[in-house]
């Protein structure tokens, strides 16, 4: 077995650099104190070569770009538990990870970005965009297995692990936005199936878009429009109401105060960074305990699991740095056997109605905590 390229990052944690049979990049991320060595498992693996990065299409009524990405409809859906493509590969299971591991990331297979970046491809970028208008979809989108287990979730995770993953994200981020052409990076977990999850094994993804998302962008003119302190003055506010779940000493959950899912919470650092490679040690290690709290608080409401995505909103790479990262969690769970489905309002016209009151759905979330 090949000794892999080792990086020592935060609190003990250590990356290993490696390449996939086709020549996607996979990184190992070892818990402090981890029996895994720097020696690992080569893939041997004969692949098809690497689908050719997707196109993106513009929408002259909203000015959004369009990733067409028809490759992604060839993604496994719902293996059994032997046939796991992110478990560590075995003689009869022959999967996207070659070598035990604690985390791991790897290039999805099936991007929605990339493989292709800015140096790859002319993507036109001088051209203004309208009628008709197309570009590569250049960028690059990673999946994070938060455990080699075969089920489970982040917040099914214990604090030592849910750290590797935190210190891994971080890790990434840093990376990613050096990519040329990214300009936004974005980690999130979707989990469960009415959320659209085709595996369940514990995972996460990272998409490193080629523009700043329409989300940020909205977001972008708020801060333009209130002043570079919004978040000082978001977190303030928030944690002057009742809808306050967990305070920490670098971090603070609650339910913000115009909801529009029947379970959202948001989770922001008491100081100002942009995203989450500008975190500390000691920010990432609370985070670290605060979220199997909350997640495993999100499953307690109803007494079992409940669908929901945990969406890591950071500043665009190279501008805007005035936007605070803030982890947003949100479910369509509205009772026990019922979701929200976004419907006419939400769907056709983009406006939000609420299902629970704010300060009810943050009771509920306190007491489960609790």
């Amino acid at each position: 077995m090949p000794l892999l390229p080792s990086v020592a990052l935060q609190d003990g944690v250590v990356r290993h650099d490696d390449t996939l049979a086709d020549g996607r990049d996979l990184f190992y991320y070892d818990d402090h104190g981890s029996s895994l060595t720097a020696e690992r498992a080569s893939d041997a693996r004969t692949l098809d070569p690497r689908p050719a990065t997707a196109s993106m299409r513009h929408d002259p009524l909203t000015g959004e770009w369009i990733s067409i990405a028809s490759a992604r409809q060839n993604r496994v859906f719902l293996p059994p538990a032997d046939l796991d493509p992110l478990a560590p590969a075995s003689a009869t299971n022959p999967s996207e990870v070659p070598d035990r591991y604690d985390v791991a990331v790897f290039e999805n297979r099936s991007p929605s970005f990339g493989p292709a970046t800015v140096t790859d491809v002319d993507t036109h970028g001088d051209a203004e965009p309208g009628i008709g208008s197309s570009r590569p979809s250049v960028g690059r989108c990673e999946v994070v297995c938060f455990s080699p287990e075969h089920e489970g979730s982040l917040g099914s995770q214990a604090p030592e692990r849910l750290r590797t993953v935190v210190e891994a994200w971080a890790d990434r981020t840093a990376a990613l936005s050096e990519v040329p052409g990214v300009e936004q990076v974005f980690a999130f977990e979707n989990r469960g199936e009415a959320i659209g999850v085709t595996l369940r094994h514990p995972h996460g993804q990272i998409y490193a878009y080629p523009y700043v998302t329409p989300r940020t962008q909205r977001l972008v003119a708020s801060v333009e429009k209130h002043g570079p302190g919004l978040f000082e003055d978001i977190l303030a506010f928030e944690l002057a109401s009742e809808r306050v779940i967990v305070r920490g000493e670098h971090w603070s959950a609650y339910v913000p105060f115009a909801a529009r899912w029947p379970l959202e919470l948001h989770v922001m650092p008491h100081r100002h960074v942009a995203d989450l490679a500008e975190t500390d040690s000691a920010e990432r290690a609370e985070l670290a305990e605060l979220l199997p709290r909350v997640l495993q608080g999100i499953d307690a409401i109803y007494g079992d699991p409940t669908p929901y995505i945990a969406a890591w909103h950071q500043a665009p790479v190279n501008h805007h740095r005035d936007i605070r990262l803030t982890l947003q969690i949100t479910s369509p769970r509205r009772a026990p056997e019922r979701l929200k489905y976004l419907a006419g309002s939400e769907s056709a016209m983009g406006a939000f109605i609420g299902d629970v009151l704010p300060e009810t759905q943050a009771a509920a979330w306190k007491e489960a905590v609790r």
